[in-house]
């Protein structure tokens, strides 16, 4: 990958120009539902089935909405529901975001970096999704693998980037991360669109990206 971190996150910043309120609201509906679960009275592990079955339409969704956003589409709050557009859809994001979680806590059981590794190589599997409505779970795992290849140093530089802007927003009484996090998760689809760029090994063809989106 030519580019640099730096100009992702100014491609980021560019992308939120004049939509940030859109993107706070947007990024805050799953942490907000989530925090509503956490707080509600259910069983440990009824907690964890239902965290299971969220993440990943949920994970799907702000992908969507990223790349919406990164893209300079049209992003709309509907698309952060695209996870539970279908019993398929569905499906596919639940299935990927368990298998997801069962391979890095393999990984983990042998030793953190291997954890660490595994988890920035499917860092790619909910954009891979958000692209194509056809691929299945283990399919979507492959292709961010293949994605990460070379570029997983990259990605965790960063994401080490947005640390010190989420220490700073400790001193806003956490009401700062409703900033940070929409601008960490357009840099990350700006990061998927250089890897998926035209021309890129691993990229689709311009046809195709029109098709999708």
């Amino acid at each position: 990958m030519a580019v640099e971190n730096r100009e992702l996150t100014a491609r980021a910043r560019g992308s939120l120009k004049g939509r940030w309120g859109l993107a706070v609201v947007g990024f805050a509906i799953y942490p907000v539902i989530n925090i509503g679960l956490s707080l509600a009275p259910v069983a440990p592990l009824a907690g964890v089935a239902i965290n299971l079955l969220l993440a990943g339409p949920f994970g799907l969704g702000m992908a969507v909405f990223g790349l919406s956003l990164a893209r300079r589409g049209t992003p709309s709050l509907s698309q952060l529901f695209d996870g539970f557009d279908g019993l398929g859809r569905f499906g596919t994001a639940v299935a990927s975001y368990a298998l997801m979680v069962v391979f890095i806590l393999l990984w983990l059981l042998l030793l953190i970096i291997p954890g660490i590794v595994a988890a920035l190589s499917y860092a790619m599997v909910f954009f891979v999704l958000a692209d194509d409505d056809e691929i299945g779970p283990l399919e979507a795992l492959s292709r961010s693998r293949e994605m990460m290849r070379g570029h997983r140093w990259m990605l965790l530089r960063l994401g080490l980037r947005f640390v010190g802007w989420y220490l700073l927003a400790l001193l806003t009484l956490g009401i700062g991360f409703l900033w940070i996090y929409p601008y960490q998760m357009v840099s990350f689809a700006q990061f998927y669109e250089e890897l998926d760029k035209p021309g890129s090994p691993l990229g689709r063809s311009e046809a195709t990206r029109e098709a999708a989106g």
